[in-house]
């Protein structure tokens, strides 16, 4: 007869086939999967049941000699009536027996959860949703922030950890609990667990009109490899552009304000920059101005006057940026406005990568 040494069995010990295969079935998990969909604006899809009162992502139990993929592809043609590949894992997920507070009568003895991309959906994708006669109530889009809100803590860790982890692009995420081993500079942050600032204005490339008022500039200040310098707030993992708003010894010129506000959040310095345009406010008379520019120095993170914080600095490409950011339909046409300065500087357009965070102790020369 075959036997085997036993994982846990002194050395030199042997065990039966028959008792090292109930050895490791006294340990099986559960098997999940999931999938991650989001709309243009950066929602996440949720589905509302009629089996619990919180909301999930689409997915389900995988089922027996199914591999999870193909079970995360069923599962979206049972749930929402959509028939697509999934071939891109964003987070695997070993969830403990005692987290879910499952009944006893459950015998809940923990899962492995994997969940996949099923990417960016457009009006037409979301026009064929096809819902069951039962089981799936309604689907929704949703700002990532409300996730814990809506679904249970362990599912809202788990798609948040695998949102950040399709944003970071590093592969997919290790999560125990939902929580990554490895976090990423997103993680620490806590990025996208407050929501992201809405702002959907018509951006113009043109100067803005006299009648209004500058009360912003901001600047998408470009390194030597195509990313750009993204500043993420360390209490609340909100991004934003270096900028600000002008004070009184700007004396009026945007571009003072805006190399004063770069010092102050960054500790940056930029070139020559490239006036890309404006945003305008139906509501208001006022304009946002957005400029490129050649990233140039940076030295070690300073305590920001206005909010006496030091913000989290990392460079990301301009796609990677909007991620962060609800700036709604008109953040393609500044985005198209970003590449055509950055090509006139003679800068390389960024390949997708994983953010980098950047030093926070020594002065950074970007040659």
């Amino acid at each position: 007869m075959t036997t085997k040494p036993s994982p846990d069995a002194p050395l030199g010990t042997s065990m039966t086939d028959a008792e090292y295969g109930a050895l490791r079935a006294s340990a099986a998990l559960w098997a999940g999967t999931s999938v991650l969909i989001t709309d243009e604006r950066g929602r996440v899809l949720i589905q509302r049941v009629d089996y619990r009162t919180t909301c999930l992502l689409p997915g389900g139990a995988v089922d027996a000699n199914e591999a999870p993929a193909q079970g995360a592809a069923r599962e979206l043609h049972e749930e929402l009536g959509i028939t697509m590949t999934i071939h891109r894992g964003l987070a695997v997920d070993w969830v403990s027996a005692d987290s879910l507070n499952a009944p006893a009568s459950m015998r809940f003895p923990g899962e492995i959860l994997h969940v996949y991309d099923g990417g960016t959906w457009n009006d037409e994708q979301l026009a064929a949703i096809q819902l069951p006669d039962r089981e799936i109530k309604s689907v929704e889009f949703v700002e990532p922030a409300r996730l814990p809100d809506l679904m249970a803590p362990g599912d809202a860790r788990r798609a948040l950890s695998a949102l950040r982890a399709r944003i970071n692009s590093a592969g997919p995420a290790l999560l125990e609990n939902g929580v990554p081993i490895a976090p990423t500079v997103l993680d620490r942050a806590g990025a996208l667990r407050t929501a992201r600032a809405r702002h959907h204005l018509p951006f113009h490339n043109s100067p803005a009109p006299r009648q209004l008022s500058v009360v912003q500039a901001w600047g998408w200040l470009l390194g030597p490899d195509g990313r750009v310098l993204v500043l993420l707030e360390p209490d609340t993992g909100a991004a934003c552009l270096p900028g600000g708003t002008p004070d009184p010894p700007d004396r009026g010129s945007p571009l003072v304000t805006l190399r004063r506000e770069v010092r102050e959040e960054a500790s940056a310095e930029f070139g020559e920059p490239l006036f890309l345009g404006h945003l305008s406010d139906p509501d208001k008379p006022y304009a946002r101005l957005r400029y490129a520019a050649p990233l140039t120095r940076l030295g070690p993170p300073p305590v920001d006057p206005a909010t006496s914080r030091t913000h989290i600095r990392v460079l990301a490409t301009p796609e990677q940026a909007l991620e962060l950011f609800d700036w709604g339909a008109p953040a393609a046409d500044q985005l198209a406005a970003v590449h055509q300065a950055r090509a006139r500087l003679g800068i390389p357009r960024a390949a997708r990568q994983p953010l980098t965070e950047l030093p926070d102790a020594t002065d950074l020369t970007i040659s």
